[in-house]
């Protein structure tokens, strides 16, 4: 679309700085969202940590994310920032929330519209919310993580960047897991292929659930299986470079899943659980393997060289880049500034 002469607020989250150093999906997004419209000539204000990178206009309340310094108080956080942005909506056409329900509070106090792309829904206790503003402007990032009865203008894929994640021709002998250390991302379950296939495998990611860790994950820490932290993107196209395959096996229904196309863009194929947003996200024999269940993703190991890697990055290129995603936001935005009378 022709850029119009908007102002548009992107609203990030303040638990992490943005882009995020390590872990921080949301962030991620927030950020190649505005990235992704300056360089498409949109005047774009990034609300966001003080130590966030952006060529946007940053406006900032929080020096820093509230999960990498103990002494700041998350909600307090959350609510200076999130108000911060609410007393400056005169000042912009749209404001666009990754700050999933608590922005919506403030939506019907400003004459501004406001987009909230909904990134997932932690907990049905936060239901009653969005149903209370459930005739607001929402996007999905996939369509299998919808709310029935919400106004979704659209689905939009999150999109990353390529440049990040160079491509990996041959990868290696190892499998990787890459994410949260909990529960609901399966790291047992990858565990438990890696044992059964005789594979080593490499840990990656936050330790969000302790008990978990200990109990699930570190009794069977060895040469073979290691977990070697939270990792950067260098640190990402390290294991890259060392993987054979991605595990994904989640126990809860996926809601995107960035590392899924991290992954592919940099030719790893990937076997993920067939639950949730992995069936749009990976191509079943093409960019990788759906799985039901240990057994299953261990025969589909086997069968890892049916996978043209640079198809995986093809996949990526078409579907989740930076470009596809903005090219789609602006068409949602252009829908909500025709609704609102200012097109």
């Amino acid at each position: 679309m022709t850029v119009p002469n908007k102002r548009v607020a992107v609203l990030s989250p303040v638990a992490w700085r943005t882009p995020p150093r390590q872990y921080g999906a949301w962030e991620t997004v927030a950020g190649n969202i505005t990235e992704g419209l300056v360089s498409r000539g949109w005047d774009v204000t990034l609300f966001a940590t003080g130590d966030s990178v952006t060529r946007a206009h940053l406006h900032a309340v929080v020096d820093r994310g509230y999960e990498e310094d103990p002494a700041i108080d998350p909600k307090v956080a959350e609510y200076l920032h999130i108000s911060e942005a609410f007393e400056h909506a005169a000042e912009f056409d749209l404001i666009h929330s990754h700050c999933d329900f608590m922005a919506l509070s403030y939506s019907r106090l400003v004459k501004t519209p406001v987009l909230t792309t909904i990134h997932g829904f932690s907990s049905p206790r936060i239901m009653p919310v969005y149903e209370k503003y459930r005739d607001g402007y929402f996007v999905s990032i996939s369509n299998s993580d919808r709310a029935p009865g919400l106004n979704y203008l659209a689905t939009v894929y999150n999109g990353i960047d390529l440049s990040l994640y160079p491509m990996q021709e041959t990868g290696g002998d190892h499998l990787i897991f890459l994410g949260r250390i909990h529960p609901d991302k399966g790291v047992h379950l990858a565990i438990e292929v890696a044992r059964l296939s005789g594979l080593p495998l490499l840990i990656a990611g936050i330790i969000q659930d302790r008990t978990y860790f200990r109990e699930q994950v570190e009794p069977h820490l060895d040469q073979a299986i290691r977990y070697i932290g939270p990792v950067d993107v260098p640190g990402k196209n390290a294991l890259f470079a060392r993987a054979r395959a991605l595990l994904h096996l989640t126990t809860i229904p996926e809601r995107f899943g960035l590392v899924l196309a991290e992954a592919n863009a940099a030719g790893v194929p990937v076997i993920a659980m067939d639950l949730g947003s992995c069936r749009e996200v990976i191509q079943d024999g093409q960019t990788g393997f759906l799985v039901n269940n240990v057994h299953q993703a261990v025969e589909a190991l086997e069968r890892l060289g049916e996978i043209d890697r640079n198809a995986c990055r093809q996949r990526v290129q078409q579907c989740f880049s930076i470009e596809t995603m903005v090219e789609a936001y602006e068409r949602v935005y252009g829908a909500i500034f025709a609704l609102e009378g200012k097109s």
